[in-house]
């Protein structure tokens, strides 16, 4: 799931090489905390959300065909 993120997230950004991705594993959970440049916060949340949402939606599809939970996070 890790790299499906990355590879989105990479593609959105003005500036991938300062993108930090990290995952916590739990035993049903995985925590993703999303770290970027100042100026492609707003890229990566989109308008009202829009963006985030549908990456979250996209991430947690993934996670269940593992028969998993997944929760994304993006720090700033």
């Amino acid at each position: 799931m890790k790299p499906m993120l990355e590879f989105i997230l990479r593609s959105l950004v003005d500036h991938p090489d300062e993108l930090r991705i990290t995952d916590v594993e739990g035993e049903r959970t995985s925590l993703f905390e999303v770290r970027c440049h100042r100026d492609d916060l707003g890229k990566v949340i989109g308008k009202n959300g829009k963006t985030i949402g549908a990456i979250r939606v996209l991430l947690n599809t993934a996670a269940a065909r593992k028969g998993r939970r997944a929760v994304l996070e993006v720090a700033e």
